[in-house]
């Protein structure tokens, strides 16, 4: 059994279920990208983010972004000291491991545009002083589908910079009824840390060795492209319904999670089958629908099914 598969047995002991969200998180902290994940309250995300830092021996911050969050609760602030008449540095969340940024949408722009930023530049700066974030940094923001009224919608440029977007569904009933039964008996195993930082950076270099034949390397800036122009492909039934395909994020993206994708399945090489398993998560935030689309309900996972179904497998 390989580390990642230990992990992955270790969240199990408090995690029923859930099983594509779990290879999310893992594909999305081994490719050191971010994670925004849509699902009604109560469906173990934070409890899985918990869960996966236990395992990693990471640390593990949540932030829980409301209507008046300031950017500095959430990067930190200079903070006056009068006895030593001087100003100290006080560390917002941000400064951990692995950062849950709960139901993000709630938080006005300039808080979610001060997050966006050190995920991307993976740095803060607080008065005169830049500090580096620890790595890994991982952060995992959630939204709640159910929510209208009081929230902020993150803009489609904001969203490019998540690696993946995860719909987390509700468990089946023998899964749930396995959840009741271990909450009600309190018969949950305490999550020993299987790796450490070093062993993750190995596995991060092994994932980088994994082999991608040429001709699935085309087909994924096929599956790209189609996105972009598709009545190149043959889809002039849902040209009408894209506004913007993907951006060259997602080539990017899609190049080093399917390599992550073949590791955790034991394989040294990848194949159309680990691209299919995980192009949903990379490109349904991505996909810029038209109002056409909008009014008749098409969604862009339907649009993506579409683009699978046509585009020639290698």
């Amino acid at each position: 059994m390989n580390k990642l598969k230990h992990i992955k047995a270790e969240v199990a002991k408090v995690v029923v279920g859930q099983e594509k969200m779990i290879d999310s998180f893992l594909i999305a902290l081994l490719c050191e990208g971010h994670i925004l994940i849509e699902g009604v309250p109560g469906l173990a995300k934070t409890t899985t983010v918990n869960a996966l830092a236990s395992a990693l021996g990471l640390n593990f911050k949540r932030a829980q972004f409301t209507p008046d969050l300031l950017p500095s609760d959430i990067l930190g602030a200079e903070i006056y000291d009068p006895q030593t008449n001087n100003f100290k540095i006080k560390k917002g969340p941000v400064f951990t491991n692995l950062l849950l940024a709960d139901e993000i949408n709630r938080a006005p722009a300039k808080v979610q545009s001060a997050l966006l930023e050190v995920m991307q530049e993976k740095q803060v700066t607080l008065g005169d002083t830049t500090f580096k974030i620890d790595l890994p940094f991982f952060v995992m923001a959630t939204q709640n589908p159910v929510e209208q009224e009081g929230v902020y919608q993150l803009p489609e440029a904001q969203l490019d910079r998540f690696m993946l977007k995860i719909i987390v569904d509700y468990n089946t009933k023998d899964e749930e009824l396995e959840i009741a039964r271990r909450i009600s008996s309190g018969n949950f195993k305490k999550i020993q840390p299987v790796i450490n930082k070093d062993e993750l950076d190995e596995i991060k270099n092994a994932i980088r060795a994994v082999h991608v034949d040429e001709e699935v390397e085309k087909y994924m800036i096929e599956l790209v492209d189609a996105t972009r122009n598709p009545n190149q492909y043959g889809l002039e039934s849902i040209s009408e319904y894209i506004q913007f395909g993907v951006s060259p994020r997602v080539s990017i993206d899609m190049f080093k999670a399917v390599k992550a994708m073949a590791y955790m399945r034991d394989k040294d090489f990848v194949t159309p089958i680990d691209v299919a398993y995980i192009v949903n998560e990379l490109m349904r935030h991505r996909i810029v629908l038209t109002y056409e689309a909008e009014a008749e309900g098409i969604t862009t996972d339907e649009i993506i099914q579409k683009v699978l179904e046509t585009v020639a497998i290698p």
